[in-house]
């Protein structure tokens, strides 16, 4: 699919159960962790790629990118030295719509991205999820006492348009306190 042309209905339906290759590689700041691709994301190949989804504004609103960065140019993040995964790789119409084993198992197949690739920081873009998966049920968003390894975890606000408790600029600011974080 054309990275500018926007899916139809029809290839949106047609992505259940599809999946997105992870955007890793040695040497990352910040692997961040959707909680799982939506539809829209996997009809494109592109994470967070939902028009309203705000990952992309929040990342540079950051400072973590000098420019909003449209879904399809994903592939300059490992340069920033940032990568994208999920913590299930399904793609869902909504992440609610994952069971809890899913979520489980998503937790342990990302400890071992997280352990084979060994970035400075995992950001899990999600506080139920993360909840879920890494079996913290008292988790809050900011940084976390666990890690994987060396890395450090840190969960933030999930940036989706359903996600009304946060506006474009309060992501921004959340995920900089991550930038700043990642920056020493």
């Amino acid at each position: 699919m054309d990275a500018l042309r926007r899916p139809t209905p029809d290839e949106v339906a047609a992505a259940a159960g599809r999946t997105i290759p992870d955007l890793v590689g040695p040497g990352l700041r910040v692997l961040f962790s959707g909680i799982n691709p939506s539809l829209y994301s996997a009809a494109t190949g592109h994470h967070f790629a939902r028009p309203g989804n705000r990952f992309w504004p929040a990342l540079h609103l950051a400072g973590f990118t000098p420019r909003v960065l449209h879904p399809s140019e994903q592939g300059m993040l490992p340069d920033l030295g940032l990568g994208i995964t999920n913590v299930a790789a399904r793609a869902t119409t909504r992440a609610d719509e994952l069971s809890t084993d899913e979520l489980l198992e998503g937790g342990e197949i990302l400890r071992a991205l997280v352990t084979a690739w060994q970035p400075r920081f995992l950001a899990v873009l999600g506080v139920t999820a993360y909840r879920t998966a890494f079996r913290q049920p008292k988790a809050v968003t900011g940084p976390q006492s666990e890690t994987i390894g060396e890395a450090r975890i840190w969960v933030l606000p999930n940036p989706s348009g359903l996600n009304a408790h946060y506006t474009r600029e309060t992501l921004g600011q959340a995920y900089a306190h991550l930038r700043s974080a990642a920056a020493t």
